[in-house]
């Protein structure tokens, strides 16, 4: 199967600038192509995936991949999808945060062999640039008229746009010519918001290169959930693929909380399931959706994908432990993964009567509620049931010595931290 037949099977277009002419290139040749991302940040969130992805999957189907980081775009900011003027970072930090992308890149997509995927930094070719330079020989190439008529600039015209914002996709086009002169790359794809700075490409590689030049662009829709809302983000906040920032057990339980509506469509967009597996998991969407096999598999692969097989063992054994109360099973740092978002308090390491303790902690409202709650079985500490209004608790029953687990009830659970 083409690519381009492959990413149509998979839904993962919504824009291309030549349709027939990428389907006939990429079927004679291998081909060079780019996506980017600017250190906006010290770690890329699930939707930074998207067109990554379908970068992956052309380095599987025998094509040339590039990642650009935008040490240079970065320090610009891309006004796409924004009402008002980004706040500019330090270098320093835009730096350290090349330096997190690079690695975190290299960790999900560079692998060892034949076709491995190229990184570069437009920074290195567009800190060369003086200003003379900049407006005589790029600038001239731009009509401030179709600049204006760009979906990410007139959208902002009402509001406000400055001129450094404005010049982002000159910087963007910069990018894709010098990539085209001196990495082979004739193919960029991006996210649906990209489509007007991809273009500005297009038309630099044509005005520098000649009108026959071989370029083209490609990019994938808006992703949003079957309510409407904006994939990837929760109450919470982003999922960051930054481990420190979002564990593996919360981005496991992310997708495979992962509604009955949507979850085809992530396999199809994120998994590297063949069509034949994930055809078999959609008809188990349809015949058997409490088994939640396409959300299990959806989750799996994720987690292995981004934080590998160990991970992806211990967030499924967290999942399994909050299910079974059998939370004595977990380590201390699995605690602290699962019980990440629940109600936490502090408690001091001495041995403490169980009936004070709940109710000085306020876990129980008081005494006689206390005593009651156990008399009827509904206290448990660390998976085991309490019994004995009389018992004593300390810093000797805490798992790895910091967590008690106290649930009341059958959900209500609250992790007491030993100080």
């Amino acid at each position: 199967m083409n690519i381009i037949d492959e990413l149509e099977w998979r839904d993962a277009i919504n824009q291309q600038t030549d349709t027939e002419g990428l389907r006939e290139l990429t079927s004679q040749k291998a081909v060079s192509l780019y996506c980017g991302v600017d250190p906006t940040g010290n770690s890329m969130h699930i939707g930074h995936l998207i067109p990554f992805m379908v970068l992956k999957r052309f380095q599987l189907a025998g094509h040339r991949p590039v990642i650009l980081i935008g040490g240079a775009t970065g320090t610009i900011g891309d006004p796409s999808g924004r009402q008002s003027e980004r706040s500019l970072q330090t270098l320093e930090q835009i730096q350290e945060n090349v330096e997190a992308l690079t690695a975190q890149m290299k960790k999900l997509f560079v692998t060892d062999g034949d076709n491995q995927i190229r990184m570069v930094n437009n920074y290195d070719w567009t800190h060369k640039i003086n200003v003379i330079e900049f407006l005589r020989d790029y600038g001239k190439n731009f009509s401030i008229n179709a600049m204006l008529a760009k979906d990410v600039v007139a959208s902002r015209l009402e509001s406000g746009i400055s001129f450094t914002e404005f010049s982002y996709q000159i910087l963007q086009s910069l990018d894709y010519l010098h990539l085209y002169q001196h990495e082979d790359v004739q193919l960029q794809i991006g996210g649906s918001d990209q489509w007007g700075n991809i273009t500005s490409g297009l038309d630099l590689i044509r005005k520098k290169e000649g009108a026959e030049a071989k370029a083209f662009g490609l990019t994938i829709p808006l992703m949003l959930k079957a309510d409407g809302t904006k994939f990837g983000k929760t109450a919470g906040g982003a999922i960051w693929l930054d481990p420190k920032q979002t564990t593996p057990y919360e981005f496991y339980q992310f997708w495979a909380n992962t509604d009955d509506r949507d979850v085809v469509k992530y396999l199809k967009y994120f998994t590297f399931l063949s069509k034949d597996q994930i055809d078999e998991l959609a008809e188990k969407v349809q015949t058997e959706p409490h088994k939640r096999e396409a959300q299990k598999a959806l989750a799996e692969e994720m987690t292995r994908f981004v934080h590998g097989e160990e991970l992806l063992e211990q967030a499924k054994r967290i999942t399994a432990a909050l299910f079974s109360g059998d939370i004595k099973s977990l380590t201390a740092e699995e605690i602290e993964q699962g019980f990440k978002e629940m109600p936490t308090f502090e408690a001091a390491p001495e041995a403490q009567n169980i009936v004070d303790w709940l109710v000085d902690l306020g876990i129980e409202p008081s005494k006689r509620q206390a005593r009651e709650d156990i008399a009827n079985g509904a206290i448990s500490m660390n998976g085991e049931r309490v019994s004995d209004p009389a018992l004593e608790v300390s810093a000797a029953q805490a798992i790895g010595g910091r967590f008690i687990i106290i649930r009341k009830g059958k959900k209500n659970y609250s992790l007491v931290k030993m100080s």
